[in-house]
C-alpha cells in the first residue's frame, strides 16, 4: 500500500529488463517502494534487474517469464506477478517493447507480425488483467511507456511507431475508463533515449540517458498528470509537429 507521502511500496514491472524501466525502479527504491516483481523474457536480465533494485534499497524481489509473442497468455502472466506481490499493489508498469529494424522488417512478415504482439497485442492482453485486479482491490496506478514517436508516424518507423499509436491512443480510452474507480493510468512518452534498443542507432536531436527519463517519470507520478513527456519540451514541440503538412513533415524526417 503506498505510503503517506503516495509513494508506492509494491510495484509490478512488465518488461522488468528494460533499461528505462530499471532507472525508474531504482528511483523508486530511493523513494521507499519495497516489494518489486519483475517480468520479462530473459531470466539473466532479470536477475541483473531484480539485483540493481535489492542494491537500491527494495527488501524483496522476485521474477517472472513471460513471451510477448502469446498474448493470450498475458492474464496469467499478469495474475502471477501479483500473487508474488503477496499483497495490494500500487503500481504496475508497461515496459514491454521492439524496436526493430524499419527496412528490414516492412519486407518480413514475421517480424512485422512480431512488432505488432509485442509493441500492442500483448501489452493490450495485459493492461485487461491489470485493470480487472486494481478495480478489485479498488486501487492501484499503471504506468505504460509509450514514445513521442507514437504522435505522428514517420516512414523511417512506421512499424514502430504505429504500433505504440495504437497502445497510446488505447490508453487514453482506457484511462477515461478508470475515472472515479481509485485506479487510474498515465502514458510515459519519451523522446530518444540511450539504451540497447538504440545502441549502435545514430542519435538524434534530445536525445537522452535513462535517468533523466526516470527523474522526470517520478516527478510527475503522483502528480495525476495523463501524460508525462520526457523531456518535457518535446510536448511543446510535438503540439506543432502533429499539425505539419504532411510534405513537409516527410521532408524533415529524411534521412532519419
Amino acid at each position: 500500500m503506498e505510503n503517506a507521502f503516495s509513494q508506492p511500496q509494491s510495484v509490478v514491472v512488465l518488461g522488468g529488463s528494460s533499461d528505462i524501466a530499471r532507472a525508474i525502479v531504482k528511483k523508486l527504491a530511493a523513494a521507499r517502494t519495497r516489494n518489486v516483481v519483475l517480468a520479462g523474457r530473459n531470466q539473466s536480465l532479470l536477475d541483473v534487474a531484480a539485483k540493481e533494485a535489492t542494491d537500491a534499497g527494495v527488501t524483496s524481489t522476485s521474477t517472472a517469464i513471460f513471451d510477448a509473442n502469446a498474448p493470450l497468455d498475458a492474464g496469467r502472466v499478469v495474475d502471477t506477478c501479483f500473487e508474488k506481490a503477496g499483497d495490494i499493489v500500487d503500481l504496475v508498469i508497461i515496459a514491454v517493447g521492439h524496436l526493430g529494424d524499419q527496412l528490414v522488417d516492412e519486407k518480413d512478415v514475421a517480424a512485422s507480425v512480431n512488432m505488432v504482439n509485442v509493441n500492442f497485442t500483448w501489452p493490450v492482453a495485459a493492461l485487461a488483467q491489470i485493470r480487472n485486479r486494481l478495480l478489485e482491490q479498488g486501487s492501484g496506478r499503471i504506468l505504460v511507456i509509450s514514445s513521442v514517436a507514437a504522435i505522428r508516424v514517420r516512414r523511417s518507423m512506421y512499424l514502430y511507431s504505429g504500433t505504440k499509436a495504437g497502445l497510446d491512443r488505447l490508453c487514453d480510452g482506457l484511462a477515461d475508463s478508470l475515472e472515479g474507480t481509485g485506479v487510474s493510468l498515465q502514458i510515459l512518452r519519451p523522446g530518444p533515449v540511450r539504451t540497447r534498443m538504440t545502441e549502435g542507432k545514430k542519435e538524434q536531436l534530445f536525445t537522452q540517458d535513462v535517468d533523466n527519463v526516470a527523474s522526470d517519470t517520478i516527478k510527475e507520478l503522483s502528480s495525476g498528470k495523463r501524460v508525462i513527456t520526457s523531456p518535457p519540451i518535446l510536448e511543446y514541440l510535438f503540439a506543432i509537429l502533429r499539425h505539419l503538412p504532411a510534405p513537409l513533415w516527410r521532408k524533415i524526417n529524411e534521412d532519419r
